[in-house]
This record gives C-alpha cells, sequence and structure tokens, in this order.
C-alpha cells in the first residue's frame, strides 16, 4: 500500500511543482516587461545625462572665454581712451608748435624785412663807393677848415665804416637767429606730426582689436544660447524620462501587488531645511540676476549657509537626483498623487540619495549650496502639480 502511495505523491509533488497559479505568472511576466523598459529607461537616462553634462562643460567652457574676451576688450577700451587722451595733448602740442611757426614765421619776414632794408642801404653806399672811389672820403678830410674839424671828420667817417660793419654783423645774426629758429620749430613740427600719426595708428589698431573681440563676444554668446537649449532640451526630456520611470514603478508596485510606501493626499508639507530661512527670491516674474534675463521664478530661494541640511518635504521616490542646467545640483522626489518637490542649487558632493531612493519626510536629502546659476548660498525650492511649477508657500503655511 505505501509503495503505492509514493508514486502518487510524487506525481502530485511534482503538479504542484510545476504549475504556477495564471494570476502570479502574469505579474512575474508584467514585472519583468516593466524592468526591461526601466532598464531602457535608464540607458536613455544616462545618454541624456551624458548629452546634459557634455553641453553644461561646453557652457562653462564658452562662459569662461566669454569672461576673459570680455575683460581682454575692457582692457583695450582703457588702452583706447589712454591713446584718445594722448592725441588730444598731441594735438595741443602741434596747435602750440603751430603758432610758435606762425610767429617765426613773422619774425622771419620782420627779420628779412631789416636785412632788407640794410641792404639798400648798404648798397647806396657801395653805389656811392663805387662812383666817387677812396677820393670822396679823402676830399670829405681834406676839405676840413681846422685841425679839430679834421678829427671830427675822421671820427664821422670811422663811425660810418663802424656802422656798416654792423649792419651787416646784424644782418648775418638776424638771417642766422630767424632761419636757426624756423629749424628748430619746423623740427618740432614734424615730430609731434609724427607722434601723432603712431598715436592715431594705435587708436585704429587698438579699436580694430576692440570690434574684433565685440565680434568674438556676439559668437561666444550665440554658441552659450545654442548650448543652453541644448541642455535645456536634455533638461526637459530627462523630467519625462524620470516621470516615465516613476510610472513605471507604480505600474510594477501594482503588479506585484505591493502597496505604494507613500500617496500624498493633500495637506502642507514639511519645511525643506533644517533651519528657518528667510525667502530671498519669490515665485514671482523677475529679472534673473546671473543671466541678466526676465524670467518667471519657478520657485522660491531661501538663504541658508553652505551645507545646512536639506529635507524631504514628504514621503516620496527620488526621480532624479543629477546636474541640471540652471538649477545646478539637483533632487526631484514624487510624492504621489501628481505632486513634485525640487531641491535646487545644492552644493557639489552634497546629493546624499540617489534615483529610486524611497525618503520619508524630514529625512535628510541634500546639502544647501550654490551651484549652476547662483548669486550665493540657498536653496531653491520648487513645488510642481502635475509638473507644472506652483507656488510653494501655501504649500508650507
Amino acid at each position: 500500500m505505501k509503495k503505492k502511495l509514493i508514486p502518487a505523491a510524487l506525481s502530485l509533488g511534482i503538479a504542484m511543482a510545476v504549475t504556477v497559479p495564471p494570476a502570479a505568472s502574469y505579474a512575474a511576466s508584467a514585472t519583468e516587461k516593466i524592468d526591461q523598459q526601466l532598464n531602457q529607461l535608464k540607458k536613455q537616462k544616462a545618454e541624456m545625462q551624458q548629452k546634459q553634462n557634455d553641453a553644461q562643460n561646453q557652457i562653462t567652457k564658452v562662459q569662461n572665454e566669454k569672461e576673459q574676451t570680455t575683460k581682454d576688450m575692457n582692457e583695450l577700451l582703457v588702452q583706447v581712451n589712454e591713446a584718445s587722451k594722448k592725441l588730444t595733448q598731441l594735438n595741443e602740442q602741434i596747435d602750440q608748435v603751430s603758432d610758435e611757426l606762425e610767429k617765426n614765421a613773422k619774425e622771419l619776414d620782420d627779420a628779412e624785412a631789416r636785412v632788407e632794408s640794410r641792404d639798400a642801404m648798404l648798397k647806396s653806399r657801395v653805389r656811392l663807393l663805387y662812383t666817387n672811389g677812396f677820393v670822396s672820403y679823402m676830399d670829405v678830410l681834406l676839405s676840413a677848415t681846422s685841425f679839430s674839424d679834421f678829427l671830427n671828420r675822421v671820427e664821422a667817417l670811422k663811425s660810418i665804416v663802424s656802422q656798416d660793419k654792423e649792419i651787416l654783423e646784424s644782418n648775418k645774426k638776424d638771417k642766422e637767429t630767424v632761419a636757426q629758429k624756423k629749424a628748430e620749430t619746423e623740427e618740432q613740427l614734424v615730430k609731434v606730426q609724427g607722434l601723432y600719426a603712431d598715436a592715431e595708428t594705435l587708436r585704429e589698431d587698438l579699436k580694430a582689436k576692440e570690434k574684433a573681440k565685440e565680434v568674438k563676444i556676439a559668437s561666444l554668446s550665440k554658441q552659450e544660447k545654442t548650448l543652453e537649449s541644448i541642455s535645456e532640451e536634455s533638461d526637459q526630456q530627462i523630467t519625462a524620462l524620470a516621470k516615465k520611470e516613476a510610472q513605471l514603478q507604480e505600474q510594477k508596485r501594482q503588479a506585484m501587488n505591493t502597496k505604494s510606501p507613500f500617496t500624498y493626499a493633500g495637506g502642507k508639507l514639511g519645511y525643506p531645511l533644517s533651519v528657518q530661512a528667510p525667502i530671498t527670491s519669490d515665485f514671482i516674474f523677475r529679472i534673473n540676476p546671473v543671466t541678466g534675463k526676465p524670467e518667471n521664478h519657478k520657485g522660491i530661494d531661501l538663504g541658508a549657509p553652505k551645507g545646512t541640511p536639506i529635507l524631504a518635504a514628504e514621503n516620496g521616490s527620488v526621480i532624479y537626483a543629477s546636474w541640471m542646467n540652471g538649477y545646478g545640483n539637483c533632487v526631484i522626489v514624487d510624492h504621489g498623487g501628481g505632486l513634485w518637490t525640487l531641491y535646487g542649487h545644492i552644493m557639489n558632493d552634497g546629493i546624499y540619495v540617489k534615483v529610486g531612493d524611497v525618503v520619508k519626510r524630514g529625512q535628510k536629502i541634500a546639502g544647501v549650496g550654490s551651484t549652476g546659476q547662483a548669486t550665493g548660498n540657498h536653496l531653491h525650492f520648487e513645488v510642481r502639480k502635475n509638473e507644472v511649477p506652483v507656488d510653494p508657500k501655501p504649500y508650507l503655511r
């Protein structure tokens, strides 16, 4: 009897071992398919993250080059201004030298007039001497009426000869002095004009370099804009993938008949910092303090020291934990019910969770920093309802 029972028991055991309830088989198949989709999503996210990182690295490189080019251009502007000042000074010198040259020309004209007058006087005497010769001088002396008259006439003749000599010397001196002064002034004018030409050439060269820098900055700005568009597009795609991942995780839980560890059903959220902090920028339309561009500020900024613990505002699942354009290091938590919270500008090495982690309300998930587009240490906190940013303040009051 026992021998018959053993084969029967074995047959029943084998049948029970190979027979799987249809529901369990379906669940295993569904979760396997979801896992495949999740793995594919992770690959896509990794590729998009790499694309975004590459774009961000290029943006940083372009911004650094743009900053250096702007610095170089500012230095060129200083040099252009200095060259312009030098040109103004040289212009004043040219005016002064030109006035001096004009004055010298007048003095030369006056000197030439004096020389011409003296020459006329000398020529008149030469003609007289040529006409009368030495006899005229002898006649003057011999026609003296007395010895004293003779001496007076000798002195008079000596005076005339001396005067003629002085005239010749004055002529020579006048001509030499004025000619020398004129030559010096002309030389000075040529020198100043040369300096002016050099300064003008330098200024034009500097202005050409300045223009080249402006063109380069415009080109870099265009590159930066293109790269920011790529990075922003990557952000959107990564966020979409994160949303899809969260949906798949929920489908997986349902397929496994596992209750979700979190479901936001309304009510106030927990404060996202370990300490109370002032709102340094509200949920408003504003000018971005970094880019200078108008924008809708999608959350609130809470000013706090670097490293201040950032806390999960509610139970949820981490769907993003990496760099995001503008936000810097960033964490996004899905709380279920279409509610997400975002934590931006986290310090480097300050993300303490990873994608897929389930976090509890008040759990430390990161540290305050100033990465991305930030002018100082603070937490950028967003609340998104069905992916649309809404004012976080009503959720915190």
